[in-house]
């Protein structure tokens, strides 16, 4: 479809189109989502969906918490006219909870309107009142659309949080805090709308909770040792919806009817999505645009970094246009990831060393004899030679089930990547985890860690809502997710001894649906790696077939991360979960304390040239050596914490001049798992390092 153009009495006729170039066939335009991930969105940032989250809420567990994001890199500091949602669009949430229906079997619709309560004053907030004031109408459609329900109408949306002129002074909103709350959290918790026996509500300003070295990945993969945060110090705007399960789940069934933990009829898909008006009028004369014609998507996500790490940029705009219903036709890009080609050994690997030790395996379960194993390299076969072995009856490898997606010949990556991404995974062998499978035969029963399966073949962030939750103040709590349940459903005393169906801490991880905390970043590249092969037993190639399938290749994938494991700070214990929005100053700040100095070539240094260094040996087993630079004087201070961020130990505290130091760590009497090590100079946090420690 061309760009239409009429100009009729001073007013041009123009399609929104023309202000992001371009229509695709069937009337939809050609955008994208995610964090400018895609050519054409980023012309559009208040439709540009950034994340999404889907989670059994651990102060609720009979809720599920979905948030979806917008509106990337919003400066804290970006006045006088401050970001927020825009009108004349449609922001939905989309669940689908049953494969044997068409479209959305629920979606929620968020419309915003924007009044100037004062418009004598250039400033966003005077004596208070707002410019501009934000509200919204939330619907919801359990027909797919036919038919809607207002759940709220005429809702406030916090204004930015500016400073504390215009936000807690007498001159502003004249905002309070309370005890342990300051003024605009306080402020932020009012907006809140908590319907009786159904939805909770917040739509507004929030700290972005991603978090991923955005510099050093886009520089041809410089996937760096301890990158930094490139999201740190930005905001985004949220739509946070809190849902009792029973209204998710198909039947109106409570969690507590479930038949276990791993149910397949609790599971659910979710993706996001912004609509604008096919056509914008804009007036010569200077009078407001008028929007006519039908709504188009223009951005969409469901799984995290599909559109950044799959889809090529020739389809990123195409893919955004479109619904999951759809996606069959990128298949390709999921069975043969362009990603494989650069990690270990990948025909490109030499030009992102950072990925070295995600090798792909290309004679898994050979034995150590060449040409007798699996081959997981791009345009392999992978496990395709299986195809109608009896060995695969009643597996989700059966060629009168899944067989025929699962094992396609050439297409390797349609064994893991593919289901991963478009279908979730069934619990079925081989899809249990090797603990209890006979040896070296990944096709026998295993033990249960995922049940994700929800058939509909489209690019949906899956949740089984009957998995329970890992208490956030656990030991166990980790932000590798289903990969570190599987590491402890293989390796822990507490959850090896059989192959029962039980609880492992972090089965309702990433990409069994996504925690606020989960590390995806890293979680999808030890995915594209081969590491979930790998844990339900095809072994990775230096595993000769006897004694521990623990090789160096294997801990080399469990121990790799992208370099920013945790976002720049604190999420709340309540809904909506997420940290207050950040303040001018505050941004500023923390952008600062992130950036990369010219000297630091593999970005571990922070500002002042102080950084911890890589422990060894690593992993550590019972204890382990930490070393740290600083090129300034100043009290240091080593901390210790576990993966939940309680405080273990301090290692050091005193004052050193400048130089390289190192100090011990014995971990003889803490549990196998994950640990942060904290460098602190006079008192501020300065770097951290990651510590694996494995008995």
């Amino acid at each position: 479809m061309q760009h239409v153009r009429t100009l009729k009495r001073g007013v041009l006729f123009a399609s929104l189109a023309l202000l992001t170039a371009g229509f695709i066939p069937g009337g939809q335009t050609a955008r994208a989502s995610s964090h400018r991930e895609a050519p054409l969105i980023s012309n559009d940032p208040l439709a540009d969906n950034t994340d999404l989250y889907a989670f059994r809420s651990p102060d609720d567990t009979n809720t599920i918490t979905i948030i979806a994001n917008y509106i990337p890199f919003e400066l804290p500091e970006g006045g006088p006219n401050y970001y927020s949602f825009g009108e004349n669009i449609r922001y939905e949430i989309h669940i689908k909870n049953n494969a044997a229906t068409k479209g959305d079997d629920i979606t929620y619709r968020f419309t915003f309107t924007k009044t100037n309560q004062d418009p004598t004053t250039f400033f966003n907030i005077r004596l208070g009142k707002e410019n501009l004031k934000t509200t919204y109408k939330c619907e919801r459609s359990n027909d797919n659309g036919a038919s809607w329900t207002t759940v709220i109408d005429n809702r406030w949306v916090p204004a930015p949080n500016i400073g504390p002129r215009s936000i807690e002074s007498i001159y502003g909103l004249h905002q309070s805090g309370e005890a342990g709350k300051s003024a605009y959290r306080h402020y932020m918790d009012s907006a809140i709308v908590s319907i009786p026996n159904a939805e909770s509500i917040y739509a507004g300003p929030v700290d972005d909770p991603f978090f991923v070295d955005l510099a050093g990945i886009f520089d041809l993969g410089g996937f760096r040792a301890k990158g930094k945060d490139g999201l740190a110090g930005f905001n985004c705007h949220t739509i946070a919806l809190r849902i009792p399960i029973a209204m998710l789940q198909k039947d109106h069934k409570n969690v507590n009817q479930a038949a276990n933990i791993l149910d397949p009829n609790f599971v659910i898909g979710v993706w996001a999505s912004a609509s604008r008006p096919q056509i914008t009028t804009l007036s010569l004369t200077g009078g407001a645009p008028s929007y006519s014609g039908d709504f188009v998507q223009v951005s969409r996500l469901g799984m995290p970094l599909t559109n950044e790490a799959i889809i090529p940029i020739g389809m990123k705009d195409k893919w955004n246009a479109t619904n999951p219903s759809g996606d069959s036709s990128t298949a390709a890009n999921f069975v043969n990831p362009e990603l494989a080609l650069y990690v270990g050994n990948g025909l490109y690997s030499a030009a992102i060393p950072g990925l070295a030790a995600l090798k792909i395996d290309t004679n898994s379960l050979g034995g150590g004899m060449p040409g007798k194993g699996f081959d997981f390299r791009n345009m392999k076969d992978g496990l395709y030679p299986l195809t109608g072995n009896p060995a695969t009856n009643g597996t989700a490898f059966d060629a009168s089930t899944y067989g025929p997606i699962l094992l396609q010949k050439g297409k390797p990556r349609s064994v893991d990547i593919l289901p991963i991404f478009f279908t979730g995974v069934p619990n079925l062998a081989p899809y249990q985890l090797a603990t209890g499978k006979a040896a070296n035969n990944p096709l026998s029963a295993g033990k249960p860690f995922i049940n994700n399966f929800l058939p509909t073949l489209g690019d949906m962030l899956r949740l089984n809502m009957a998995v329970p939750v890992t208490a956030r103040t656990s030991a166990d709590f980790s932000s590798e997710g289903l990969i570190q349940a599987a590491v402890l459903g293989l390796t822990d005393p507490r959850f090896n001894a059989s192959n029962a169906m039980q609880f492992i801490p972090n089965m309702d991880g990433f990409p069994n649906g996504r925690r606020l905390e989960d590390d995806v970043t890293t979680i999808e590249m030890q995915a594209v790696g081969g590491l979930v092969l790998n844990a339900i037993g095809v072994w990775t190639d230096d595993y000769s077939g006897t004694g521990s399938p623990v090789t160096p290749e294997l801990l080399g994938k469990v121990t790799f991360n992208a370099g920013v494991t945790h976002n720049d700070t604190t999420f709340v214990k309540y809904f909506p979960f997420l940290a207050e929005p950040w303040r001018g100053s505050d941004g500023l700040q923390r952008r600062a304390a992130q950036a990369v100095q010219s000297k630091d070539p593999i970005g571990m240094a922070a500002p002042g040239g102080f950084f911890i260094g890589q422990n060894y040996p690593n992993p550590a087993m019972n204890q382990t050596t930490i070393r740290f630079h600083s090129s300034v004087s100043g009290n240091v201070a080593v901390k210790m914490y576990d993966i939940s961020g309680r405080e273990i130990s301090t290692l050091i505290d005193t004052r050193k001049s400048a130089g390289d130091y190192s100090v011990n760590w014995s971990a003889s009497s803490l549990p196998s798992g994950t640990y942060m090590a904290v460098l602190y100079l006079d008192g501020q946090e300065s770097s951290s390092l990651k510590v694996t420690v494995s008995h």
